[in-house]
């Protein structure tokens, strides 16, 4: 029974945009559930290669600014009404945590930055996953913004670390129809040393 409980959940979930998120979002009891499901991520070395960043409510404005500043980082002649959209980014969805990724460093050289990557994407995915089952929507959102100097100033990221997404989450405002192209399991497998079809 467990495992149809879990792959129902699994299957089920779809990344919902931030526009389509509204209020409330997670109390700070279930933020700590979702962070503790990210904590259970395999974790070669035990290194824990990510964190987290809660942007409340009143940081939003910070982050927006960000945005716009990335946005003129990359194009001098951005419009104002572009910038405007830029920064109304941060703004949509209840929840946002920004997800920051450390790939090299001093500790434990020895795992490579693809196994550490590997952690950080199974951290984000338990997180959305706790999250659907909460009966929230949840989504990532990321783009060249995340890339830039001026999101690097804000989460004070050393030169080792990477924002690489943010996760929006909160209550699904409006019906989205479900995902329908998930790849099939024969698509996604080979076996070693069988011909191919």
């Amino acid at each position: 029974m467990q495992y149809e409980a879990f792959a129902e959940l699994a299957k089920t979930r779809i990344n919902v945009s931030p526009r389509r998120l509204v209020a409330p979002g997670p109390q700070e009891a279930q933020l700590d559930a979702l962070l503790s499901l990210a904590a259970a991520a395999p974790d070669h070395g035990q290194l824990a290669p990510w964190r987290f960043v809660l942007v409340p409510a009143a940081a939003r404005q910070r982050l927006g600014e960000a945005f716009g500043c990335a946005l003129k980082e990359r194009d001098p002649l951005a419009s104002d009404e572009d910038i405007t959209k830029a920064i109304e980014k941060a703004h949509r969805a209840p929840m946002v945590l920004t997800a920051i990724v450390r790939l090299a460093g001093e500790q434990d050289i020895e795992i490579p930055a693809l196994e550490r990557a590997v952690s950080f994407g199974a951290a984000i995915q338990n997180v959305l996953l706790g999250a659907h089952a909460m009966g929230f929507g949840a989504g990532l959102t990321s783009g060249k913004a995340m890339w830039s100097r001026s999101v690097r100033d804000l989460f004070e990221l050393d030169p080792h670390e990477h924002a690489v997404c943010c996760i929006n989450i909160g209550t699904i405002g409006k019906a989205h129809p479900a995902r329908g192209n998930r790849r099939k399991p024969a698509e996604i497998l080979r076996v070693l040393g069988a011909a191919q079809p």
